[in-house]
């Protein structure tokens, strides 16, 4: 192809190609080879949409090294010890922003805590068990109220200013999370092993014993229930029986977390092992123990696993081999050394462990919060956040205008409640069987086979 003035011959005419496992990451399900369709229109539109699938995931893998922000990481001299960095140490080392979110909020009257992050990672909600409830804004001031009951469970709704709380004497509920494509609140609660799905009334009644842990995959929206015999039981708001169930560890389940490609499930137990387990298969791949039983775990945007052991928070790198990790890629501990006790002599003493009652990744955060019974501990993790975000889909800077049509455009694409499946794919799959089950019952109905051609 000539060009411009010069003449010359472009020797690499058109877009430079995108290597095709690139472009793969960005592709959602698998590709399925359909029957074809008998209507001209809908083979144009099913072709179509082929087209610019498969359009948008180029588009996005060519545009990939063009993202503003590189996520964090913490290097180390050969032969030292990540573990052994402490708090101080990273919040020296980064910009005056990022030390600014490493602090301490005591609050030894209200605990212990349980926290829950937005999915824009703007505001951090704060619950204490004996009646505190507080939102917090990076940017801006602490807002706290005081209800008169103690709260049990605390969870962010789809917007920053709603919120969901349970206090005494009303039903004993343990766990709450919010599923924000179906606008769906699910929980569990005492003394009736239940789980609730509210906005839809429906109530399954679990013969699996107490639940003692909760969690969401991201990527199907299933709700992962662990029990006090040791098994841990998917559910879905349309079934009344659980989805999935395994056998996770020997006692009893005490934390769940889910990774956020719903490929990867991690569960803690009485038997103090952490288990990693394949959702594509149900099967173990990793194992290996803790000194103490881990009694919270999560997953951060970019795979990092956190676990609360007591008061030792350890943080542990990527799970991508088939090896467990010898050693946490970073520990902290919540409070090292307690104050001396003040001169003035108690009326009563009673010593107490200070455990992690909840752990939450900062989403788009290199930050870890943790609430114990000394109040809240915000933590360091480089590299744990995603450092590009989708303005579209989760902007944390939009304005109220901007909220507003995002709250529309969400009420507008919810997805019904019935469409939750343990795999996704199905969705999209054509259901051969169905359709001539529905071709035979209309040949019996009407006599004839009317798509069949007549010999002339």
């Amino acid at each position: 192809m000539a060009g411009g003035v010069s003449g010359r011959t472009d020797p690499f005419p058109g877009p430079a190609p995108v290597p095709r496992a690139r472009v793969k990451r960005f592709l959602r399900g698998s590709e399925e080879k359909a029957p074809r369709a008998v209507a001209p229109r809908l083979r144009w539109h099913l072709k179509n949409l082929g087209i610019r699938e498969k359009s948008a995931a180029e588009k996005a893998a060519r545009w990939e090294p063009l993202l503003p922000e590189e996520p964090g990481f913490l290097e180390v001299e050969p032969g030292e010890d990540s573990a052994r960095i402490s708090q101080r140490e990273i919040a020296d080392a980064v910009d005056i922003g990022s030390a600014a979110k490493h602090f301490e909020l005591r609050l030894e009257q209200f605990g212990p805590y349980r926290l829950d992050y937005t999915r824009n990672g703007r505001f951090l909600l704060l619950g204490g068990l004996r009646g505190h409830v507080a939102a917090l804004d990076w940017g801006s001031q602490f807002i706290p109220f005081l209800p008169y009951h103690f709260l049990l469970a605390a969870t962010f709704l789809p917007y920053h200013f709603l919120l969901a709380a349970t206090f005494l004497p009303y039903p004993f509920l343990l766990a709450a999370t919010f599923l924000p494509y179906h606008f769906l609140l699910a929980a569990t609660f005492l003394p009736y092993p239940f789980l609730l799905a509210a906005t839809d009334p429906a109530m399954a009644l679990m013969h699996l014993g107490h639940a003692n842990a909760m969690a969401q995959d991201p990527a199907t929206a299933l709700i992962h229930l662990g029990h006090a015999n040791g098994t841990v039981s998917l559910w879905t708001p349309n079934a009344a029986e659980p989805a999935v169930r395994l056998l996770a560890h020997r006692g009893a389940v005490r934390a769940i977390a889910v990774h956020g490609s719903g490929r990867l499930m991690a569960t803690a137990g009485l038997d103090r092992k952490i288990r990693i387990f394949d959702l594509r298969t149900f099967g173990v791949l990793q194992e290996w123990g803790v000194p103490i039983g881990a009694s919270q775990l999560d997953f951060s945007q970019r795979g990092l696993l956190a676990a609360a052991c007591g008061d030792l928070l350890q943080i542990y790198p990527k799970l991508d081999s088939g090896s467990p990790p010898v050693a946490p890629f970073l520990q902290h501990r919540i409070y090292p050394k307690l104050e001396p006790p003040s001169p003035v002599a108690p009326f009563l003493q009673h010593r107490v462990p200070s455990p992690a009652r909840g752990l939450r990744f900062c989403p788009f955060q290199d930050v870890l919060g943790a609430g114990h019974v000394m109040g809240f501990s915000s933590v360091l993790v480089p590299g744990s956040g995603e450092p590009n975000l989708d303005a579209l889909e989760q902007n944390p800077f939009r304005s109220r205008r901007q909220r507003q049509e995002w709250e529309v455009k969400a009420l507008l694409e919810k997805i019904p409640a019935e469409l939750l499946t343990p795999d996704p794919a199905l969705l999209s799959r054509v259901d051969t069987a169905g359709m001539e089950q529905k071709h035979q019952e209309r040949v019996q109905r009407l006599g004839f086979d009317p798509t069949s051609k007549p010999n002339f």
